[in-house]
Parts: structure tokens; C-alpha cells; sequence
């Protein structure tokens, strides 16, 4: 008895050790958005790395300097990573993976990601208050063929997205064509490439605290697919 437990200690330090999953948090959110998820991946048997980035202060190419490097390098050597985004996070690894390459990366999975911009972007920014709430990154994520998500190209990685169908905020759902998550349409969150993609009745703020997406997240990570 005492060997086997031995062994499946052993086993899942090993499955821990050799799966290291990095998350970034979207736009005006914190590290702590993504502690709910960062329990769940571990007790799952990943490794986590959670670390913040000041997504208020920089444009979207240096705060992608600033958040990816840290947590790779808070990964061990030789092991599988991957990523779990949030809103602008999604954005985050697509622009590093435009001029970097990850050794031993395995999956992404993107909750709500404005992959094609947010029309909340293009008819806000020029309202007071709004570049002060959401800082230089926030105006790159338009909808406009110069922005950077619609400059970024498709995904040349493995990745699946979970797009949002519910609001808790109908003013700016109502800038929105189609449905939306309250901030990104279902539509705007797809990328030409994707491996996979699904609809969940979530809201863009709350989305990765939701214990549905996060299984369906942990779903992705092991089999590559959504459950459906």
C-alpha cells in the first residue's frame, strides 16, 4: 500500500513537473482574476506560474516584455508549456509569438480575447476618461485594419478559444454587433488558425472564475479539444 502511494505521489510530481502553465490576466485585472483558475490547473496536476503585469501602463509590445519572459522563466527546463489567457493576455502571446519561439510549447487556451478588436474600443476611445481607465493597450485593441490584434496574423500555434454569450453590462453591449460577452463579440473572438473554439453562457469579467469554462479549460490543456 505504502509503495503505491509511493508511486502515484511520484507519478503526479512527475505529470506536474513536466505540464507548466503560464496565466495572464486581462486589461485592468490583476493577477489575483486568475487565482480561482490557478487552483484548479494545480490541483489537475500542472504547474502555474500566475504573475501580474502593468497592463494599464504600456503599450501592448512592451508590456508583452514585460509579462511573458518572467513566467517562462519561472518554468523548469525541458518541461511542456502553455498558456491561459484572459482578454488581453490572448493578444499578449500572440504578439510574442510573432518574433519569439517557445520551446516546448503545447497548447494556448484564450478566454474572451478581442482577436479582431472590440467595437467598445472603437466607439469609446475618444470619450474622457477612457485612455486613463485603460491605458495605451487599451486604444491598440480596436477593430480597425491598423490595430494590433487585426495586424498579428493568424495563429500559427495550437489554440482554443472560449467566447462569452452573456452581459452583465448592456451599455456596451449595445455597441456590439451580434452576441457578446459584454466587451467581445463571439465573432471578433475568433483567429484564423484556431484549433477550436465554443460559446459558454459567461460574462467577459467573470469568465475565469466560472467553473465550467475552467474544466472545459482543463479539457483543452489535456486532449486538445473542447468537451462537448
Amino acid at each position: 500500500m505504502k509503495a503505491t502511494l509511493m508511486l502515484i505521489l511520484f507519478l503526479f510530481c512527475r505529470m506536474a513537473d513536466a505540464s507548466c502553465v503560464i496565466l495572464l490576466h486581462g486589461l485592468a485585472r490583476s493577477a489575483d482574476s486568475m487565482n480561482e483558475m490557478a487552483e484548479k490547473l494545480t490541483t489537475a496536476g500542472y504547474t502555474t506560474v500566475n504573475l501580474g503585469y502593468p497592463s494599464r501602463d504600456f503599450a501592448i509590445e512592451t508590456l508583452t516584455e514585460k509579462a511573458i519572459p518572467p513566467a517562462l522563466e519561472q518554468c523548469a527546463t525541458d518541461t511542456e508549456i502553455s498558456f491561459v489567457t484572459h482578454s488581453l493576455g490572448g493578444i499578449l502571446v500572440r504578439q510574442y509569438l510573432q518574433v519569439h519561439d517557445i520551446d516546448g510549447l503545447h497548447r494556448v487556451v484564450m478566454l474572451g480575447p478581442p482577436n479582431q478588436g472590440s467595437e467598445v474600443v472603437d466607439k469609446l476611445r475618444d470619450v474622457p476618461g477612457f485612455h486613463w481607465l485603460n491605458g495605451d493597450a487599451g486604444l491598440e485593441l480596436g477593430t480597425e485594419t491598423g490595430s494590433v490584434p487585426q495586424q498579428l496574423g493568424p495563429a500559427n500555434f495550437d489554440v482554443g478559444i472560449i467566447a462569452g454569450s452573456k452581459s452583465i453590462n448592456w451599455i456596451l453591449s449595445l455597441l456590439i454587433p451580434g452576441d457578446d460577452d459584454g466587451k467581445v463579440s463571439i465573432e471578433r473572438s475568433k483567429l484564423a488558425g484556431m484549433n477550436d473554439h465554443i460559446v459558454m453562457p459567461t460574462t467577459h469579467p467573470l469568465m475565469m472564475n466560472n467553473n465550467d469554462v475552467i474544466d472545459q479549460v482543463i479539457h483543452y490543456l489535456d486532449h486538445g479539444e473542447f468537451m462537448r
